[in-house]
Parts: structure tokens; C-alpha cells; sequence
């Protein structure tokens, strides 16, 4: 799936990366703990998160991964934007919640990408 899909399923607010809106991703894994992304993300994945720091965008970094989604709005500040930048890695804003962002990109084809 597009990323430019995700951002119109999820009604998302583009945050930065525009450039990248084209890229595939093939599965989805929402977690606010990063310890569980780095355990069981196992293909390249959008991330939907509602944790708010740079540990975030280091986390996509090393699982290769090229989207992160915060939801319950959640608005990261410029230290996390200016470092998504420089990773290549598109930061969107969704109002809805995890659960809901999870199931909506589920219904429209998006598989899960954590678990084992």
C-alpha cells in the first residue's frame, strides 16, 4: 500500500516527507512500546505510534521502516520532525486511535507486521 493510501484511509495530516508520499509499505504494527517494534517487526512496516519522542523515529530507522503514523492526534515537536527529515522517513497526523487507525488500514488490506 501507498503511503499517500494510508494518509487518505486515516484522514492524516502530513507532517513531512511529501516527497515520499509514493513509497510502499506491506504491513502495519502499532505500538507505543518500542521494545516490542524491535522484537517482532519482521517486514518493512508503517509504524502508528501515539509516543512522542525521537526514540520513534530512531526505532523506524533501524526496523527499516519509511512511515510513521502518531494518532490521538499527537503532534511530535521539531527535534522529531528535523530528525524524520534526515532519515527519509514520513511523519503523519491521524485524530483517530490506535485501535481504530489499526483496524481501518486492516480493512483496506494493510496486514499486521507484528507478532510472530
Amino acid at each position: 500500500m501507498k503511503i499517500s493510501e494510508i494518509k487518505s484511509i486515516l484522514k492524516a495530516d502530513l507532517i513531512c516527507g511529501e516527497e515520499f508520499l509514493e513509497n510502499e509499505v506491506f504491513t502495519a504494527c502499532g505500538s507505543d512500546m518500542m521494545s516490542d517494534v524491535l522484537a517482532y517487526v519482521k517486514e518493512q512496516a508503517v509504524l502508528l505510534s501515539g509516543l512522542v519522542n525521537p526514540q520513534v523515529v530512531r526505532t523506524a530507522e533501524m526496523m527499516d521502516m519509511n512511515c510513521i503514523v502518531f494518532v490521538r492526534g499527537k503532534q511530535p515537536d521539531a527535534d522529531i520532525i528535523d530528525l524524520a527529515k534526515e532519515r527519509e522517513i514520513v511523519l503523519l497526523r491521524t485524530d483517530y486511535e490506535m485501535f481504530t487507525s489499526c483496524g481501518l488500514l486492516y480493512k483496506n488490506g494493510l496486514k499486521g507486521g507484528c507478532g510472530v
